[in-house]
């Protein structure tokens, strides 16, 4: 039996009950990740999806909830040094960490506490 990966389609984050609209704001606005609509069977759980390139991000609710404070998506990104600038300007906490060979990189911690990485090729 032969089979093969072709990527990750999504990565979910966890996030408390109630926690649509503080998601909305830092994934849509801070991180500008567009929305897409749950599928309807799904919409009683909570929580919210976004597009990341060709992937997507669901923030969905746990309880109960206790935030991924070292496991984490790395997100790549072309511009880091403009999103580092826009998230500065909303406010938010960025994180240094020990340089990784080959990349640019920043770590934050999204409303919920949980760990998120934003690196770009050097």
């Amino acid at each position: 039996m032969s089979f093969s990966y072709s990527g990750i389609h999504h990565v979910q984050l966890a996030a408390p009950a109630n926690c649509e609209d503080a998601a909305r704001h830092f994934y849509g606005h801070v991180l500008r990740m567009t929305e897409i609509e749950k599928p309807s069977n799904l919409k009683k759980r909570g929580g919210v999806w976004f597009v990341c390139g060709s992937q997507q991000v669901h923030i969905g609710v746990q309880e109960p909830f206790v935030p991924a404070k070292k496991a984490h998506p790395a997100f790549e990104v072309k511009g880091l040094k403009a999103l580092r600038e826009h998230v500065l300007a909303n406010t938010i906490g960025i994180v240094e960490d020990e340089p990784l060979e080959g990349y640019h990189r920043f770590y934050l911690f999204d409303p919920f506490g949980n760990r998120l990485e934003f690196l770009e090729k050097a």
